[in-house]
């Protein structure tokens, strides 16, 4: 079976966020897609099957399936539209955040993504010791968001992993204004076993209206602050966040399914045989 590795909101290798991707003609059964994630052992491991006109699309981490995760749809719609069906332009998922829609733009992919609500809540102790600064404003929504002071706090913070575990949400997301970019925002998710994901597309589904608000503008550049670092060209439209973004291909390879996997798909009427696209 084919796996691509893409590196996602930059246009070159060694950058951005990796993720895996695996275009297939059959689904595996799910404790194998797990196993195949924790093995790549990155952020993001993307299964994608086509369904008709449209793909149905799932994201593994090493700790498990989410719900959402945008510079692995981005990698997927990369492979799709330069090696799997390069006459295509748009390309939509089905997924557990209903249908995502993904179209190129020259160099960019565009991605229409369901915008994450956010509340308002009452900052801790636990937050600031958790951060290493005290956040000026806290949000619950999948995810947590912490505003910092300035873009400084932000790159530099040194979070306790242990500590963000006992906080609520799914990822935290630390963010601030920026000085050459609009926002600059890092994430951390050790409950999926990521210490910190490099350049996440869930993080601005979730900041994006937040800064379009403070800012006034809906047309925002965001700069994910990580050693790697990316760059998200996005768009607050309410319910709905368009995030775009470049995507550099690192490696093409092949995984070998182990013959116990084969057979159980032999054995299982609704896992039909693998073949490689």
């Amino acid at each position: 079976m084919k796996q691509y590795v893409v590196d996602a909101f930059t246009d070159k290798v060694f950058a951005g966020n990796p993720a895996a991707v695996c275009v297939m003609e059959k689904w595996l059964p799910d404790d194998v897609m797990q196993k195949i994630a924790i093995e790549n052992n990155l952020s993001e491991t993307a299964f994608a099957v086509k369904e008709g006109a449209n793909y149905r699309l799932r994201w593994f981490t090493p700790g498990g399936e989410v719900e959402l995760c945008g510079h692995a749809t981005l990698a997927t719609s990369f492979v799709i539209m330069n090696f799997i069906e390069p006459e295509r332009t748009e390309v939509s998922y089905d997924t557990l955040s209903g249908t995502l829609t993904v179209f190129k733009n020259g160099e960019l992919f565009v991605m229409d993504f369901p915008t994450c609500g956010l509340t308002a809540c009452d900052i801790s102790d636990g937050m600031e010791k958790a951060i290493g600064f005290k956040p000026l404003e806290v949000y619950e929504g999948d995810d947590m968001v912490c505003v910092l002071e300035n873009e400084e706090q932000v790159r530099n913070a040194v979070p306790d992993q242990e500590l963000i575990r006992a906080l609520p949400g799914v990822c935290l997301h630390i963010t601030a204004r920026g000085k050459d970019y609009d926002c600059v925002t890092r994430t951390f998710a050790p409950k999926c076993n990521v210490t910190e994901d490099p350049v996440c597309g869930r993080a601005h589904a979730h900041i994006v209206s937040l800064w379009a608000e403070k800012l006034g503008k809906k047309e925002l550049v965001a700069y994910q602050a990580s050693q790697r670092g990316g760059v998200l060209y996005c768009r607050d439209e309410g319910s709905r966040t368009i995030i775009s973004g470049k995507a550099a291909l690192y490696a093409k390879s092949e995984i070998y399914l182990p013959e116990a996997v084969l057979a159980r798909q032999a054995a299982d009427p609704l896992l039909p045989p693998i073949r490689g696209v």
